[in-house]
């Protein structure tokens, strides 16, 4: 009956979206793409698409939850108005979250991975 599901927008779904907008947007995804999950472009990437499909806001027994991630970003996608600059101008300002983050919460990095202090 559910569809197996993230809580947030998963990384494994980004290679899914390639092909949703223009040349700009492709670029985006495919520099993505080449990151390791942890890299700060992946993280931040997965910060704005949580920021706009709304996946804070989500609940698991949700229409949107049970149709799954991949589907909610795609409709996210198609439904945004706004040109792909727009999408590159929220990309990084998600990325500049990512690396405050990194300033202050963490502890040692590894070729600009990072590993969060716990406790």
């Amino acid at each position: 009956m559910y569809t197996p599901n993230e809580i947030m927008f998963p990384p494994d779904v980004i290679k899914e979206l390639r092909a949703m907008r223009g040349e700009v947007w492709q670029d985006l995804v495919k520099r993505v793409l080449q990151q390791s999950d942890t890299h700060e472009d992946k993280l931040a990437f997965v910060l704005m698409m949580i920021r706009l499909n709304g996946c804070l806001e989500c609940e698991t027994d949700s229409y949107r939850a049970m149709r799954g991630c991949d589907l909610c970003a795609v409709q996210t996608l198609r439904r945004y108005k706004g040109p792909d600059s727009d999408l590159v101008n929220l990309f990084n300002q998600a990325l500049d979250d990512i690396r405050q983050y990194k300033k202050f919460h963490v502890r040692r990095f590894t070729n600009t991975e990072f590993i969060p202090i716990v406790g």
